[in-house]
């Protein structure tokens, strides 16, 4: 197949071969003007008006205001929006649920092709899967979620194919294709759906926070947007800038700690190094084709969850605030994520999530979700604090909750009793313009005849254009409406390529933390002999209940280390021993049914210990508590006295074990960290301790080696015991005891070493306590 360029004002016309699988589209090149690329199968026509070209993406015979390219995004889309039906603005307002390239044969992200599997089809990977043409089609969806794909090639060519198959349907709307994070050093993202492919990969949440540069973050989001684009992501369904000031809870690892000023500072650079396009790539205002949309999450901070417990589950749908501090959670979003240095202004996309910000609503009393919540969504984040870009609800709040608070399902909390089209209206009048997860149209369309029962059509046809408008500009400021097609071979160029390999590794290297150092043990640089002791893993389970299978092996890559060092099996042959391990993993997440089964209220602890944890310190009785549908007997979550034992509790009898075996020979211990831990239960055993939040190994063995001297910094206190974690508040950061080691050293925020001792630099003396 041929991709046909044409150049206006130059009258002629060049041909360039493709690969043969590549979907046909010709590009158009307007002399001091926008580059038009189209699908001649979708139907549209160019126009030609005063010597310019534009696409007629309603296929009207003249060119609209949303089909000049010369106008605003502002004024296009309002045009847009005024031309659309109810059921097209309803599908503009749905953003689907997860999306792989090629289609899972079970689970979240399956699909059928001619209504068999993929192994079990005849098609590409890069094929549209029945599923999405029924949303595309039927539905009007034009947000698409997409999670692993098999190959930046295989996500070019999905792309050409969607965008053909949109371009001819209805007003022509190309598609917004977003993506969680998928630049992590282990190449996983939410949900473990993993980037797939090449990519560079580079720290995350806690890892770059650990760099305490925001310029590193900036350059990190230059490079993301060019790669996101390359595989036609148009928007970031992040930075995650919720304040981690509770320790316990397990998303303050994609979080950039606990301080509010490196929360807004790191939030700030990641968001304009995202959204924003330079030089011939600029539209307008900062916005163009290398530039990103940026979803910024989430609002108003789901940071304070009580206990550590998360909203994904009924379990952890309470944030709570005892220390009354909900608006230093609130200070990165207003002086970080909307207020940026760049062009661009402000992060175009909020996430509310999905906890119910408890007892914090004192204008109309209701505790539910920040996504239904008129006081959090309209009154605070609208009016209060003058935003008007999308907000998009966390992925399946209006679908109905399991039917115990472990299960892995809808998230409607605060509004269980609601039917799912009454869930739907509740969230729009509450200022919401966008629904994640959701494929349907039809409660979209309930929720438009609800509201025009209540307000009339006239309130409820401007409500929905006022959302159309706000989604259709960060449509058009990115350039889609004018080429939303890949060149395959540049996708292939441009993702992963060498230059932003090698910058994700140094940012690697700048994010791992050196806690501790005794006798200057570290750097070992000579070809010594290391002993490397297998780790034993635990059975887990993922969000879904799935077990893994327990195992014991080597947690790293003995051929990786023998670059560095000798490797032996032998302890007594070692000069000295490495032992990597994580932080300790809490299986249950707060909740256990068989607790529940057994007549207590199913509530236990999340430990940050290696050992059996009981937990004497906790709250006699929880601060928020209620399952109205699925549990209403349970009016008080406390599970003081209550007992628990981490799944990786195995890594500290290694780490003991270690020492019996090495006879007083040099122990470092590599900990791959998720959250904040208790190192008093082996720090004065071992001679050294390296810390990472989820880097490669190889940047693990830079430092110890000492081909790199260590940087990073603690972007959250390390605890000095379960005691003071217990007794910290969920909203308020620095305020456990921290850690204190064998060398005098204290854990605590923004401390660590290099290796001439504690790091005491300008990045310490900016982001003070």
């Amino acid at each position: 197949m041929k991709k046909t360029i044409i150049t206006v004002g130059f009258a002629f016309f060049i041909s360039v071969t493709v690969q043969a699988q590549q979907e046909n589209f010709t590009i158009i090149k307007n002399n001091k003007g926008a580059d038009l690329g189209y699908s001649p199968e979708s139907g549209i026509k160019i126009l030609t008006v005063n010597g310019k070209k534009f696409k007629d993406l309603n296929k009207n015979g003249k060119l609209d205001k949303y089909e000049d390219w010369r106008l605003s995004a502002d004024e296009r889309a309002k045009d847009l929006a005024s031309q659309m039906s109810v059921e097209q603005i309803a599908g503009l307002m749905l953003y689907s649920r997860h999306q792989a390239l090629p289609a899972g044969i079970a689970g979240y992200n399956t699909g059928t092709y001619n209504g068999k599997v993929f192994p079990e089809s005849n098609a590409k990977a890069y094929d549209l899967t029945d599923q999405q043409k029924a949303f595309l089609k039927e539905d009007n969806l034009r947000h698409v979620l997409i999670t692993n794909v098999e190959s930046p090639e295989v996500a070019a060519l999905w792309n050409n194919q969607m965008q053909a198959f949109v371009e001819g349907i209805g007003l022509g709307i190309p598609s917004n294709t977003s993506t969680d994070p998928r630049h992590n050093a282990t190449v996983t993202a939410e949900f473990n759906a993993g980037a797939g492919g090449t990519i560079s990969m580079w720290p995350d949440g806690l890892g770059m926070a650990s760099t305490f540069d925001p310029k590193i973050v900036e350059q990190f989001g230059q490079i993301a947007a060019k790669e996101y684009r390359a595989l036609g992501i148009a928007t970031a369904l992040s930075p995650q800038i919720d304040l981690g000031s509770e320790p316990r809870w397990y998303r303050i690892s994609m979080t950039f700690g606990e301080s509010p000023a490196l929360t807004r500072d790191m939030g700030r650079a990641y968001i304009d190094g995202f959204q924003t396009s330079y030089g011939k790539d600029e539209i307008k205002d900062g916005w163009g084709y290398k530039s990103v949309n940026a979803m910024v999450k989430h609002w108003p901070s789901g940071g304070a969850e009580e206990g550590g417990r998360d909203g994904h589950w009924a379990y952890g749908k309470f944030a709570v605030y005892p220390g009354n501090n909900l608006q230093q959670h609130i200070d990165p979003f207003i002086n970080g994520a909307f207020k940026l240095k760049g062009k661009t202004s402000k992060a175009s996309a909020v996430m509310p999530y999905y906890t119910i910000t408890f007892d914090q609503d004192k204008k109309y009393n209701e505790n539910v979700a920040n996504g239904y919540s008129k006081y959090i969504i309209t009154d605070l984040l609208r009016d209060k604090y003058g935003y008007d870009g999308v907000v998009c609800t966390d992925w399946l709040v209006t679908g109905d909750e399991g039917k115990t608070p472990n299960l892995f399902a809808g998230k409607p909390w605060g509004v269980e009793n609601l039917s799912i089209n009454e869930r739907h209206y509740k969230a729009i009048i509450a200022g919401v313009d966008q629904f994640g997860g959701n494929n349907d149209k039809k409660p979209v369309m309930e929720a438009y005849q609800m509201g025009i029962k209540e307000f009339g059509e006239s309130f409820m046809r401007a409500r929905f254009e006022r959302s159309a408008v706000r989604l259709l500009k960060n449509i058009f400021r990115v350039g889609l409406f004018e080429n939303p097609y890949l060149n395959v071979a540049e996708t292939k160029a441009i993702v992963g390529n060498s230059e932003f390999m090698k910058a994700g590794y140094e940012a690697q290297l700048k994010s791992v933390v050196l806690l501790k150092n005794k006798a200057s043990v570290l750097p070992l640089k000579e070809k010594k002999t290391v002993f490397i002791p297998k780790i034993y893993t635990a059975s887990t389970k993922d969000w879904w209940g799935v077990a893994s299978q327990p195992k014991l092996e080597y947690p790293v890559n003995l051929e990786l280390v023998k670059k560095y060092y000798n490797v032996t099996e032998d302890p007594s042959k070692a000069d000295f021993a490495i032992v990597f391990v994580t932080s300790p993993q809490s299986l249950e997440g707060g909740y256990d049914l068989k607790d529940r089964q057994s007549g207590s209220n199913g509530y236990v602890p999340i430990s940050l210990q290696y050992e059996t944890y009981t937990a004497t310190e906790a709250r006699a009785k929880s601060l928020a508590a209620g399952d109205q549908v699925i549990d209403p007997t349970i009016k008080d979550r406390t599970y003081k006295n209550k007992t628990v034992t981490v799944a990786n509790t195995m890594d500290l009898r290694t780490i003991l074990d270690t020492r019996d075996m090495m006879n007083g020979k040099p122990i470092i211990v590599s900990v791959t960290a998720s959250k904040p831990m208790i190192f008093n239960e082996f720090e004065k055993q071992v001679d050294g301790i390296v810390l990472n939040f989820g880097v490669s190994t190889q940047a693990v063995l830079d430092i110890v080696s000492g081909k790199t001297e260590p940087s990073g910094l603690l972007p959250v206190q390390m605890p000095a015991n379960m005691e003071t974690v217990e007794k910290q508040f969920e909203d308020v950061p620095y305020d456990m005891t921290p850690h204190k080691d064998s060398e005098g050293n204290v854990y605590d925020f923004a401390y660590g070493l290099n290796w001439k001792g504690v790091i005491k630099d300008a990045r310490t003396e900016v982001y003070k306590k």
